[in-house]
């Protein structure tokens, strides 16, 4: 465990990514094989089931720190964070002989068959028995709130350097259905072959934002232009007569989408397909909203699969027939998908429309209309590049249109986590309807760390109630709020829902008066409909 909270340490109080490859180094060379598997797996976002009620850490450390509930909660509100409360307030002797970071897992999982005594026990000594930093470290695995600044991609580069193996190998080795539980570190890096695990995915290719003019890129010849679609980057596995279908995020969705699996048929062994997994209805893409409610239930109904039925909008190839087609040209790759695309011969299995044009003028004005094919703009990609691993530059851009906005007004501020945990940083803002304002949608990104502490002082200065964590202030500032998707809502008191919100800049020019209303909403979902 010691190890393990030291990584933890070096990766949260440095922005520096060779300090943060260097401290993944250390890890992965000074760790026990059954611990490095363990922080590895933490790493790449395989987090542990909770196992215990937040509401019984609150009492039992507060409990154990002699003190009474509500000052504890007190504190829980100054703090902001319950990992760091619980570390901060409770009293321990670090133990000589401390458990690995393996051996505190498998004791979190027996968790789940123990009953509150036994769960009390368990957890309390082991607050006893930590320092003050892995006490905060464990905290966060029970509550499942574990989260560390470093990507997938410096995990992968660290471990290259170590087992010399490329780190675009090692990414393919690192995805698919493993767990800690029944793998070795030595067995995950060092696997040879894909046929183990039938279900294993590719890494995907990741587009970067275009900032610059699209002439920036040369030739429009050169290019080869798609629509960007609002869905779930999906990529489609068949081998051995089976079917698995993987999201973006490594979630294993296939059971979420059962009118799919006539592709385990359709599709030779051996095929491997990029795709954006959409609603599809009447031939057109449906709003992502429709999808989400495939992805939230646990068991799919027949009126759901009516409602939102699935579609695929094929990108690219990765293998077919057993084949690994990511180094030929994006070109060839798209010719062998047409032949594929036509066999299957799927009225909700498509390839992805090539959107022909002349000139890059004639593609911003064709970008203009994005909204009213439903899609968010274009994807831009080099004809002859070949399909690479994570976010590289210069062979693939994302271009997407503008977001859409509305003024509203902050009516209601939390305080953050983290280093934010003493500043109020999460907003509910408003709009008018029939003279009043209507809580529509929350935000917490979008501002400078100025702007924060301004917005913080505002709020502290003019707070009108307490609701623990949460505050209640004048209504008096108004926030241009931008967002990607928009639709009618029975869940929200306004009756509408925003997808992807933000803060996109603070109206300081503006009076809560002047923000906008119901209405405009309405016009916006009029538009995209």
């Amino acid at each position: 465990m010691q190890h393990f909270s030291t990584l933890f340490q070096r990766l949260d109080q440095t922005n520096s990514t060779n300090e943060k490859i260097s401290a993944l180094e250390l890890f992965f060379q000074e760790a026990d094989p059954e611990d490095q598997i363990w922080g590895l797996a933490l790493l790449s976002g395989r987090k542990p089931k909770r196992t215990v009620n937040t509401a019984l850490l609150r009492t039992w450390a507060a409990e154990i720190s002699g003190i009474p509930d509500w000052l504890f909660e007190e504190s829980y509100h100054t703090v902001g964070d319950l990992a760091e409360t619980i570390s901060l307030l409770v009293d321990g002797k670090p133990s000589e002989n401390q458990k690995t970071l393996s051996q505190w897992m498998q004791t979190l999982a027996l968790l789940a068959k123990s009953d509150e005594i036994e769960k009390r026990e368990t957890i309390t000594n082991a607050w006893l028995e930590m320092d003050p930093q892995q006490r905060f470290l464990f905290n966060k695995l029970i509550t499942g709130g574990f989260r560390v600044g470093v990507s997938q991609k410096l995990v992968e580069k660290a471990l290259s350097r170590i087992h010399n193996i490329p780190a675009e190998v090692l990414a393919h080795r690192l995805m698919g259905n493993w767990s800690p539980e029944n793998t070795s570190i030595q067995e995950l890096i060092h696997q040879k072959v894909i046929s183990e695990d039938l279900s294993k995915p590719y890494p995907f290719f990741l587009a970067h934002p275009l900032q610059d003019e699209p002439e920036s890129l040369g030739s429009c010849d050169d290019w080869l232009i798609e629509w960007k679609w609002d869905g779930i980057r999906s990529q489609v596995i068949v081998r051995d007569q089976n079917i698995f279908i993987w999201s973006r995020g490594e979630e294993l969705i296939t059971d979420k989408f059962p009118e799919l699996h006539v592709l385990a048929d359709k599709l030779p062994n051996g095929a491997v397909l990029d795709a954006e997994l959409v609603v599809w209805k009447d031939n057109v893409v449906q709003p992502f909203q429709l999808l989400q409610t495939r992805i939230s239930r646990k068991n799919i109904s027949k009126k759901q699969l009516l409602e939102a039925p699935a579609g695929l909008i094929v990108y690219d190839l990765f293998e077919f027939e057993g084949v690994d087609y990511r180094n030929n040209s994006l070109s060839d790759r798209r010719q062998k998908l047409q032949e594929i695309i036509g066999q299957i011969n799927l009225p909700f299995v498509t390839i992805s429309e090539e959107v022909k044009f002349n000139s890059w003028d004639e593609l911003k004005i064709l970008r203009n209309q994005s909204r009213e094919v439903r899609a968010e703009g274009f994807m831009l990609k080099r004809r002859s590049s070949v399909y690479q691993v994570g976010r590289k530059r210069g062979d693939w851009w994302k271009w997407k249109v503008d977001p859409m906005s509305i003024d509203a007004v902050l009516i209601y501020a939390m305080q953050g986590h983290g280093r934010r945990a003493n500043l109020y940083t999460d907003y509910t803002f408003a709009i008018w309807k029939n003279g009043a304002l209507v809580s529509f949608t929350k935000a917490y990104s979008g501002l400078t760390d100025a702007e924060i502490k301004e917005v913080d002082a505002f709020v502290k200065a003019n707070t009108i109630e307490k609701f623990g964590p949460v505050r209640s202030v004048k209504a008096e500032l108004v926030f241009e709020i931008g967002f990607e998707g928009i639709q009618y809502s029975s869940r929200h008191k306004s009756g509408i829902a925003l997808r992807f919100p933000r803060m996109l800049r603070w109206r300081k020019d503006k009076i809560a008066s002047e923000a906008d209303d119901i209405e405009s909403l309405i016009k916006l979902i009029e538009i995209g409909s």
